[in-house]
């Protein structure tokens, strides 16, 4: 079992894709209400070795001596991966050991800003920049920021990195009903997105509860709205959880044992995580698919958001 490598992951959007975590649970500069992973508990922007190139790099010999490349190595994990500056030093051992095999960040983008983090990600294939908000007020409801970012640099970082790097760039918006999908959000969305120019536009909503409470998701319907009312090019939305189990990678095997385990009690994400050994991003994509299914529902509890199985004692 590695400690900062996972998957390979059925990812929606990249295949197969092997994942890389560059930073203990969970370091962010945002700590966002609908986060899949949990709340932030180190909120900053301060940028350090948290886990040292050298022991990724270590795992990543090790997995490619015995396994096949993956469709994608995306650097995403517990939390902000370009909090870790280090980050450059394992893209020029990918690309210099694993040209073949495109790279992936996906990143909150708030730290772009910073030419030295641009830097460090220049090499990489596909970036996922994340922006759910173009006000102040819509920004510090949503993703909570550390004190220390601002929104105008956040955007500007976002606009110079498009402006500067040659790969692709996918930017996410995350509609939260009640939150950013008013006609006020949408217009400063909609500008802000035409300044960034990304390539593709891809709208995202809850595919199960995130840290707060009464959060829903978006329809179909309701996303496909905005989609008509922004009328921009691009825009799509990102495909639901169920179709995960159309991706080649998708394994019935890990589905199985995740059911079993429930079916003896109800567990939390970190419970599943601790008895299975499997990183909970990874276990995510799991959950959201049987939860959409029908096969699993939550229920809020004092320790946190437990899986049970539906209809289940």
């Amino acid at each position: 079992m590695y400690k900062h490598i996972f998957g390979p992951v059925p990812s929606r959007r990249l295949g197969m894709s092997l994942g890389v975590d560059m930073v203990p649970k969970k370091v962010c500069s945002l700590n966002c209400v609908y986060c899949e992973v949990g709340p932030t508990t180190l909120l900053t922007s301060q940028r350090k070795p948290y886990v040292p190139a050298s022991e990724i790099i270590r795992e990543l010999q090790d997995y490619f001596r015995t396994q096949s490349n993956p469709d994608f190595i995306t650097f995403s994990g517990y939390g902000e991966p370009t909090l870790n500056s280090e980050i450059g030093e394992i893209f020029d051992y990918l690309k210099r050991e694993k040209p073949e095999v495109p790279i992936a960040v996906l990143t909150n983008g708030t730290l772009l800003h910073e030419k030295e983090v641009r830097d460090a990600i220049m090499k990489a294939d596909l970036i996922l920049p994340s922006l759910d908000s173009a006000t102040e007020e819509g920004f510090k409801k949503i993703n909570h920021p550390v004190r220390t970012i601002s929104l105008d640099q956040y955007i500007e970082g976002l606009v110079t990195f498009g402006q500067e790097f040659t790969g692709k760039v996918w930017l996410e918006v995350f509609i939260l009903p009640r939150y950013n999908d008013n006609v006020a959000e949408l217009d400063a969305l909609k500008k802000e997105i035409l300044r960034i120019h990304p390539d593709k536009i891809q709208l995202n909503t809850l595919d199960r509860p995130g840290t707060a409470a009464g959060l829903r998701s978006a329809t179909r319907k309701e996303l496909q709205s905005i989609i008509d009312y922004w009328k921009i090019p691009n825009v799509e939305i990102i495909a639901a959880a169920i179709e995960r189990q159309k991706i080649g990678s998708y394994r019935k095997d890990v589905e199985n044992v995740i059911m079993e385990t429930i079916n003896r009690r109800p567990c939390t994400l970190d419970d599943l995580a601790k008895i299975l050994g499997m990183h909970v991003n990874e276990l995510n994509k799991y959950l959201d698919t049987l939860e959409a299914t029908g096969k699993v529902r939550t229920e809020r509890q004092d320790r946190g958001l437990f899986y049970m199985i539906r209809n289940g004692k």
